[in-house]
């Protein structure tokens, strides 16, 4: 079984560690409807990207008029 020798200093276990952090998103503005979107992704509030509509979106549907 593996067993270090010496013991790892904080230093050099922080070392390594270095890379672990998170990254924050950089989110870009829809050039359709304006909503902030991810880079190179496909707009979910409106399905349009690059300008052209790619995804056809579903009509919103109120629950309560259609139960009455």
């Amino acid at each position: 079984m593996a067993v270090p020798q010496n013991r790892t200093t904080r230093s050099r276990r922080n070392m390594r560690r270095a890379h672990d952090a998170l990254v924050a998103a950089n989110p870009a503005e829809c050039a359709n409807c304006g909503e902030l979107k991810r880079p190179h992704h496909v707009c979910s509030a409106c399905g349009h990207y690059d300008s052209r509509e790619v995804v056809a979106l579903k009509q919103e549907v109120d629950l309560d008029e259609d139960a009455a």
